[in-house]
């Protein structure tokens, strides 16, 4: 039996049920004083072929949960952001999975973890989804519109969005517009902040380099927002926009050609997602954005009773201090809750060791 009083007081969100905006002010992701680097690694591991991190399957089980953890050795040249990119993974995500370790200066032979599994967020899954919390983008096209084949699929890029006053909105839109080679017309609000700090930008800024749009826009229903590039890839996975989603350079380029105009996209913030994967609860957790801490106990009674009901139905027994720890580390990686599952020492342990630089990151992207 589950215990309908659970121990932990945070909030949840579980992705079928579609609660949204509910957050909580929770330890921050660099607050892990018992996870020193390298921990938990023990004895050596051959290198295996990494495993696709941008797109899998749907489950035919209707499983919430895709992908898997892998780990990596950096090497001497390497900080947590190049390896991210490598892996499609964004700076917060690769940061919250690597506690302890420096994102600029790593070390040769440290171990990383890459946070490559995902417990799917919200309760609809079509078009796109963009997550705030986790800053990353779901996108459900139709088997017609996948050129790789028939079985339906999700696509996930990590996003760059809005920073702390310049927030990227949830809520419902579409794409009404798609570009190639944008030319970026800076919004009068943009050009006075820049301004203010001495920094004068140009009106407009024509297609190239220079232009913060990158290669390729989609523009929303909502006005004055877009989908877009980046000139500077190092912000995808951080809070640096006036509000746009930004991808990876190579990531817009794949995804603008399958998503077709008209579109529905759901932008959301789940901080906290919990799905099924082979009989087993999983909770992914990341740290709420910043201006959600007065949130704090909103809905919390009911999302508990959510989570419990999700439990009973499944017919398992979820280990609550487990899954307040979860929540309170905020890591990004998913793990079961269920009592008697694995637990972070065990996923780590048994994760695919692979290359640090994969065979498609010989890609070169200073040409996109």
């Amino acid at each position: 039996m589950y215990s309908a009083e659970p121990a932990f007081s945070r909030l949840l969100v579980v992705g079928r049920i579609g609660v949204l905006g509910a957050s909580a002010a929770l330890a921050g992701c660099a607050n892990f004083p018992d996870w020193p680097a390298g921990w938990p690694f023990s004895g050596t591991h051959a290198v295996e072929t990494p495993a696709r991190s941008d797109r899998f399957v749907l489950p035919a089980d209707g499983s919430d949960v895709v992908g898997e953890v892998q780990t990596t050795l950096a090497r001497e040249q390497d900080t947590l952001n190049a390896i991210a990119r490598r892996y499609d993974l964004g700076y917060e995500e690769i940061v919250s999975a690597n506690p302890g370790v420096d994102p600029w200066i790593p070390g040769e032979g440290t171990r990383i973890v890459l946070p490559t599994q995902f417990v799917l967020p919200g309760d609809v899954r079509e078009g796109l989804v963009l997550n705030l919390a986790s800053m990353r983008l779901y996108y459900y096209p139709t088997p017609d519109q996948d050129a790789e084949g028939e079985a339906r699929v999700v696509i996930t890029h990590p996003i760059g969005i809005g920073k702390e006053g310049w927030q990227t909105p949830e809520g419902e839109t579409h794409i009404i517009q798609k570009v190639v080679r944008p030319t970026w017309t800076v919004p009068a609000s943009v050009l006075e902040e820049y301004a203010a700090r001495g920094e004068p930008l140009d009106p407009i800024v024509p297609p190239g380099p220079d232009n913060p749009l990158g290669s390729h826009a989609m523009r929303l229903s909502l006005p004055s927002y877009l989908i877009h590039g980046t000139n500077k890839p190092f912000g995808v996975g951080m809070r640096v926009s006036h509000g746009c989603v930004r991808l990876y350079p190579e990531d817009i380029a794949r995804l603008f050609p399958q998503v077709p105009l008209g579109t529905e996209v759901r932008i959301i913030n789940e901080p906290y997602v919990a799905g099924w994967r082979d009989g087993q609860l999983y909770l992914d957790a990341h740290a709420p954005l910043a201006e959600d801490a007065d949130a704090r106990g909103k809905r919390l009674a009911a999302l508990e009773r959510a989570l419990a009901k999700q439990a009973a139905a499944g017919g398992v027994v979820v280990d609550w201090p487990r899954a307040e720890r979860i929540a309170r580390a905020a890591h990004g990686i998913p793990l079961p809750v269920t009592a008697g599952s694995a637990d972070l020492d065990a996923v780590l342990a048994r994760a695919r060791r692979v290359p640090s630089e994969p065979y498609w990151a010989a890609l070169d992207y200073a040409d996109l």
